[in-house]
């Protein structure tokens, strides 16, 4: 019988985790999508996300040296690729803050907005999208400010609502997202190649989808905000009512010479973490790449998958790898509510749920982190859940339970020397979730 030890099972999460990154790598795949250099016209190259920093070196490095290439691309701090400064670049990249919008997001979609004023039919537009770039890409509508942007971010990422909902109301608030930046570049060509961290893959949902048709309406996001209770200014809610701040929609003549191509997504890197599991002489049992929920109950969930398999051998017998991605939502007390407010993200509040479900099952190891490397506005991407968890964690004094009920998942596993500390990825496919059933 194989012998599973601590170490031998913490390095085959940690190499799955990291053969899931490695699939969604722009610098493997962007290069086979670009188009050719269009005659006669310049090439603008405009992006927004948690990506952008890797995808822009990419494209530089693909484009032919005697090719006009010019353009903006926005990423989150600290997203830059090494050494992006040592040389001169055609394409400027420029930081900014992620989840929530700060004036230099604000800038760099200005100053987009203003690169697009004089585009031909002549002309090719590309643009670089990825997961991010809703906060990345903050232009306010008129009448709106930047604290407002600030103020509703804030409050829909402590709501719980999903990433779909989240993106609704931030396209219909902001004068670049949902179509507008399409709608700029035209009558120009636009090619858009994302890379995604949505559930479902949608375009429209990406980044709140600059340069995709937008089908979702004003009355749709102003229901969003009465569900969530998301406050917002009174001349904000008034456009909405009156649908004066309405997307462009599919069919609109600015989406003509539009395309969109998919380079990377979580399903193609759950594929890949999957065949490195086979590889090791695993059965994998991949659940879905598009799991929505509370991350606590989604993390509940996947315990009781596998403490089945452990007991009864069913629905899968041991030794497997149960995999999954998704994104998951944290719904956090109201302001002013006087209830505590810890340290953590979707991926730690998920191990914490997950721990506490398993009740220190024997054989049973797992690993979550987001894929970016950054779990929520932490320093790690993730954690490992071990079988002896709780154990660990009772003999330093430390209560799981008052460590979810305070939503400081990261206080746990740092306290455990359990956190996955990887740095930015430059690349950004959601979340990834492993267990390992021996």
């Amino acid at each position: 019988m194989s012998v599973w030890t601590d170490a031998r099972a913490r390095a085959l999460l940690r190499g799955l985790f990291d053969e899931a990154v490695h699939a969604a790598r722009p610098d493997a795949m962007l290069a086979a999508q670009l188009p050719p250099p269009p005659a006669g016209g310049r090439t603008l190259v405009l992006g927004a996300g948690k990506a952008g920093g890797a995808m822009v070196a990419a494209l530089e490095a693909a484009w032919p040296a005697e090719a006009p290439l010019s353009g903006l691309v926005v990423t989150r701090y600290g997203h830059t690729p090494p050494g992006w400064s040592d040389h001169p670049h055609r394409i400027e990249l420029v930081e900014a803050a992620h989840p929530v919008p700060d004036a230099a997001g604000q800038q760099a979609a200005q100053r987009m907005l203003a690169l697009t004023q004089g585009l031909t039919e002549r002309d090719r537009v590309i643009c670089l999208i990825s997961g991010g770039g809703s906060a990345l890409l903050s232009l306010p509508q008129p009448g709106l400010s930047l604290a407002d942007k600030q103020a509703v971010n804030r409050a829909l990422l402590a709501s719980g609502a999903p990433i779909g909902a989240m993106n609704t109301l931030r396209k219909h608030l902001s004068a670049i997202k949902g179509g507008r930046l399409a709608a700029a570049c035209a009558p120009a060509p636009v090619l858009s190649l994302l890379i995604s961290d949505v559930p479902g893959d949608d375009p429209a949902v990406i980044a709140s989808g600059p340069t995709v048709p937008d089908p979702s309406t004003c009355a749709e996001a102003l229901a969003l905000v009465d569900r969530y209770r998301i406050a917002l200014p009174a001349a904000a809610r008034e456009a909405l009512q009156q649908g004066r701040w309405e997307t462009p929609k599919p069919g609109d003549a600015c989406f003509a010479r539009t395309e969109t191509r998919g380079i990377a997504a979580p399903r193609q890197s759950l594929l890949a973490a999957a065949a490195l599991a086979r590889q090791q002489g695993l059965a994998v049992h991949l659940l879905s790449d598009e799991i929505e929920g509370e991350s606590v109950d989604v993390g509940r969930v996947h315990a009781a998958l596998a403490r089945a398999c452990r007991r009864h051998g069913e629905p899968f017998a041991p030794p497997c790898v149960i995999l999954s991605g998704g994104e998951t939502t944290v719904t956090l007390p109201p302001p002013g509510s006087g209830a505590p407010t810890g340290r953590g993200g979707r991926a730690t509040e998920f191990l914490l749920g997950t721990a506490l479900a398993l009740q220190g099952e024997p054989g049973i190891w797992a690993l979550a982190g987001d894929t970016d490397g950054i779990d929520g506005v932490e320093d790690n991407a993730g954690a490992w859940v071990t079988p002896d968890t709780l154990a660990r964690a009772a003999a330093l004094g430390h209560s799981p339970a008052a460590h979810l009920a305070g939503h400081d998942a990261y206080g746990l596993f740092a306290a455990l020397g359990d956190l996955l500390v990887t740095g930015p990825t430059l690349t950004n496919v959601n979340d990834f979730r492993a267990l390992l059933v021996t």
